[in-house]
């Protein structure tokens, strides 16, 4: 900390610059896990830098994806727990770039609160470097916005962006996809980042406990609600670099009706077969507590299926034993709007 940094008056206000260089001490160690050798600079400093191993790359063209974690930070703050929102955070990002095959480099994350904790800062930055690990990359660099006034003191809110690279021939771009590929689903751990505020108003989250054990789920409402969003990158890196990707959809706010026709080309349709989808048992305490039609549940969420992706029928056997759990739930045709369900 730097001790000649110190405001009264910007305290009096409400900000405590001491208490950023404390949530920066708290952080470290959780960043330093997520370091990897194309990191060049140390937290601190105005920017962060890396250098990319261009190895066997030709002609490198870099990805950049940006979302947040939404209104599923209102679990976070009822559960008072803070260590699984930045696994979402960076989920959200990484699960976007590697849609057209770009392996995630690094990640930058932005907190704003009501009040800097050091502590519960320090466990925010902890899920973000422990997405970051599962993804590979590394968290060099972040911003912690002490705004009273604006948020609550006992909330915050939390966004991030990563940056991936590919070779620019390499980039799945749908352009292969032909009549007969198989649509293959790759599992969602639940209801992601997406849809909440739909969520929170069927489950009351506000004026019910959430802490409730619910038998269908086999944990508290609260628990599954919670549960951080699954990062594909190193499955996805895997299968990239053993059989050819024609197209990946992630399955994001929208569902199905919105994420997977971005990923299927003009005069052509993916056709998934409903009964084929693995419905995870959130999504049927949802549908029938909040009477919810089965469309809007599919144009809403994952169902279970948090990525798809396109290959080849002659490449599905190969695609599903390298993936985890992964299942067919349709093939391509031809025809116009994207993906029908039927």
């Amino acid at each position: 900390m730097n001790n000649k940094s110190k405001s009264d008056s910007y305290a009096a206000a409400g900000v405590d610059i001491t208490a950023g260089y404390d949530a920066v001490k708290l952080m470290k160690k959780h960043i330093e896990r997520t370091m990897t050798k194309g990191v060049v600079s140390d937290i601190g400093g105005f920017g962060g830098l890396f250098a990319p191993d261009m190895t066997d790359i030709k002609n490198p063209v870099l990805v950049s994806g940006t979302d947040g974690v939404g209104t599923k930070l209102k679990i976070a703050f009822l559960m008072d727990k803070h260590d699984t929102v930045g696994i979402d955070c960076v989920a959200m990002c990484v699960n976007d770039i590697i849609c057209c095959g770009a392996k995630p480099l690094f990640f930058l994350d932005y907190i704003a609160c009501g009040k800097n904790v050091p502590e519960k800062i320090a466990q925010i930055v902890a899920g973000v470097a422990e997405g970051c690990v599962q993804s590979g990359c590394a968290l060099i660099g972040g911003e912690t916005a002490e705004m009273p006034g604006f948020y609550p003191v006992n909330e915050y809110d939390l966004a991030g962006f990563s940056v991936g690279i590919v070779d620019k021939q390499k980039v799945i771009d749908n352009s292969k996809i032909c009549e007969g590929d198989v649509v293959i689903a790759l599992p969602s751990s639940g209801v992601h980042s997406n849809g909440f505020s739909l969520v929170r108003k069927v489950f009351d989250v506000d004026n019910k406990d959430i802490n409730v054990y619910v038998d269908e789920l086999g944990k508290t409402l609260g628990e599954e609600l919670l549960t951080p969003t699954k990062i594909y990158v190193k499955q996805i890196m895997k299968l990239n670099s053993e059989i050819s990707i024609k197209s990946i959809s992630h399955i994001t706010g929208g569902g199905f009706y919105e994420n997977i026709p971005r990923s299927i080309p003009d005069g052509y349709c993916a056709k998934i077969e409903k009964a084929a989808v693995k419905v995870l048992p959130i999504f049927n305490v949802l549908q029938k507590t909040g009477n919810i039609p089965e469309r809007d549940m599919f144009n809403t969420y994952n169902m279970g299926v948090g990525m798809s992706v396109v290959v080849s029928k002659n490449d599905a056997d190969k695609a599903l034993e390298i993936l985890d759990n992964a299942y067919i739930i349709g093939e391509i045709v031809k025809g116009e709007g994207g993906v029908t369900l039927c």
